[in-house]
């Protein structure tokens, strides 16, 4: 198959680096969106990330996918989940450290959707990497709650403390990336478009 070009709608370059890096291994290319897309206030990742999906297709008129993440801690009853942005920039790490304090249960899991819209229909997909959560902040690439995340796969460093290919082996993300590139790949791609 040729090489197949997408659109990535997001405001996040992070996440476009750890998206190219996952996309590239199997000839998918991508065009950055630059765009700050509204977001549907739900408890389900998988909603949210269709809802942006859709205002994408809106707002740009081309098939493009966008990618949605969360924390969702145990203990917490899955706080913050999908309010992850927000709580970061409002509590941030040293927040979540501060109200889980006397919680011995520090298991986590951080999820990635990513919605593919072509104007008519969406298609989703999940990954999900499990974890808990350090009991300092740890290491300084990534973004987000990466400095408090210990992926329960690695060898006991938070995602802040992997740089972006040791992070990007492993993560939700790319989880999520690799599903939706054997999707493209698949006939069922170009019978979507």
């Amino acid at each position: 198959m040729d090489k197949i070009t997408l659109f990535f709608a997001t405001s996040n370059v992070v996440k476009v680096e750890e998206a190219e890096r996952i996309l590239k291994e199997n000839d998918i290319f991508i065009l950055h969106l630059p765009m700050k897309l509204p977001e549907l206030q739900s408890e389900n990742l998988e909603e949210i990330a269709v809802f942006s999906a859709q205002k994408g297709w809106e707002d740009q008129e081309k098939p493009l996918f966008v990618e949605d993440a969360g924390l969702f801690i145990n203990e917490l009853k899955g706080f913050p989940g999908p309010y992850s942005s927000y709580v970061f920039k409002t509590l941030s790490n040293e927040g979540i450290l501060k109200l889980m304090s006397q919680l011995e249960d520090r298991t986590a899991y951080f999820q990635s959707v990513i919605a593919f819209c072509n104007g008519k229909k969406i298609v989703t997909f999940k990954g999900e990497v499990n974890g808990k959560i350090s009991r300092e902040i740890r290491g300084k690439y990534g973004f987000g709650f990466d400095p408090i995340f210990i992926p329960e796969e690695g060898d006991g460093r938070t995602f802040g403390e992997m740089n972006i290919s040791e992070k990007t082996a492993i993560s939700h993300r790319t989880r999520a990336l690799r599903k939706f590139a054997k999707w493209v790949k698949s006939p069922d791609f170009s019978k979507f478009i």
